[in-house]
């Protein structure tokens, strides 16, 4: 590894499993000091103790990231054992497939929170670090879902639209103040959440055959792609990219 993150305090909501997890092993692997945010009953600990053990600077901070009160604490349990933060990685999130007229507004409200709010909570933890520690890089986890619309999930594909130009808006603001934030754009992944999400779609009449995956994107793409993607647009190579949304879909959005 090329240690292109050496140096850094990295963040990773969601970073116990996924793309979160080979988002957490890599930038780890490339030399940053790495706090995984996750759900209390993840695997979070355990992997930052085989990080430890791997010889790399690792911390688990439980939270649910809706929570406003526990990103707080996270984010300090993070910073207070590492250092000022100046990499994020807003990846938790979850879905809801359902005929739109079946959803209720309790899932709406429940997904805009771990999709859309958990993003605005930990950025708005994390700016003030990156801000006096002369700069930062956030990326967004987004999807082909902010522009490709999927019968079944309005809701989804709403809140990944509302990622999509929290990223953007972002960039904007604070550019002047050293700060890169981005979003990376996945199409459908090989983790049990993309599986359940093809279960979830097969189930309501969408076809996610292999056929069809082949069609759309060729295969399905691998959680350690979308980490690749992720370190590519927080490292230094992307010192001049802001506000851009990087597809890894293998050309799902542009047939």
């Amino acid at each position: 590894m090329s240690g292109r993150l050496a140096g850094k305090i990295a963040v990773v909501s969601g970073g116990a499993g996924g793309c979160g997890r080979a988002a957490s092993v890599l930038f780890a692997s490339e030399g940053a000091k790495i706090g995984i945010v996750d759900l209390p009953g993840s695997d979070g600990e355990a992997l930052a103790t085989t990080l430890r053990e791997a010889g790399h600077e690792a911390v688990f901070a439980a939270a649910d990231v809706s929570d406003e009160a526990a990103v707080t604490a996270a984010v300090g349990m993070v910073s207070d054992a590492l250092g000022p933060i100046t990499v994020l990685f807003n990846h938790a999130g979850t879905l809801i497939v359902k005929p739109f007229l079946d959803t209720t507004a309790e899932e709406w409200d429940r997904l805009m929170a771990i999709n859309v709010r958990s993003m605005f909570l930990m950025t708005r933890a994390v700016l003030p670090q990156m801000i006096a520690a002369g700069g930062g890089s956030i990326v967004c986890t987004s999807s082909i879902s902010a522009v490709a619309a999927t019968p079944g999930e309005v809701l989804y594909d709403t809140t990944k639209g509302a990622c999509h130009m929290f990223a953007r808006a972002i960039a904007v603001e604070y550019r002047d103040r050293n700060i890169r934030c981005n979003a990376v754009c996945p199409g459908f992944i090989r983790t049990a959440h993309g599986e359940r999400e093809l279960d979830l779609l097969s189930g309501i009449g969408v076809d996610v055959s292999e056929a069809a995956i082949a069609a759309q994107q060729g295969r399905m793409c691998r959680p350690e792609e979308v980490a690749q993607a992720a370190l590519f647009l927080v490292g230094p190579e992307a010192s001049f990219i802001s506000g851009a949304h990087l597809f890894v879909d293998n050309c799902f959005t542009s047939i």
